[in-house]
């Protein structure tokens, strides 16, 4: 199975679902926007449309969607229009890529219990829009904090 997430500066995103088992592969890249074949240098315009993201293959006998999304929400603040941290843009936005409409119906439902839960500081912002072309980022970004031995 396949999972779409943007959710900040796509580095640490793919560290963390890399580590997570059930997950057998992870791909960071760019999707969303209207610009095709996009570069790092493009998407960091600002103009593209685009967004970082990392796309997790899993196993869904080992690891649930619902897991993913849980891992998803707890990494990153839902609640910031365009921005993680240091980092300010669209491409930063948060931001569930489905890939079936169960995976819409699960992004929703859990988007929606978060919000009511009273456990953020502001509304959740994160966008859930269907999976379009996924560009894969340069190899140089590819399990960027391993080859940088930062785990």
């Amino acid at each position: 199975m396949k999972a779409t997430f943007g959710a900040g500066c796509f580095w640490h995103v793919e560290e963390v679902f890399a580590r997570t088992p059930g997950v057998a592969g992870t791909a960071v890249g760019y999707i969303g926007g209207h610009t095709d074949s996009p570069t790092y240098q493009d998407v960091c315009t600002n103009r593209t449309g685009h967004v970082e993201a990392v796309q997790v293959e899993y196993d869904q006998d080992r690891v649930s969607f619902e897991d993913l999304l849980d891992i998803f929400w707890g990494n990153h603040n839902p609640t910031t229009p365009n921005r993680q941290g240091p980092d300010v843009g669209t491409q930063y936005r948060s931001v569930i890529f489905f890939h079936s409409p169960e995976q819409e119906a699960l992004a929703r439902r859990s988007r929606e219990t978060l919000d009511a839960s009273g456990k953020l500081p502001a509304p959740v912002v994160t966008q859930i829009v269907p999976a379009t072309a996924f560009y894969r980022a340069e190899e140089y970004h590819q399990r960027y904090f391993k080859k940088m031995g930062l785990v």
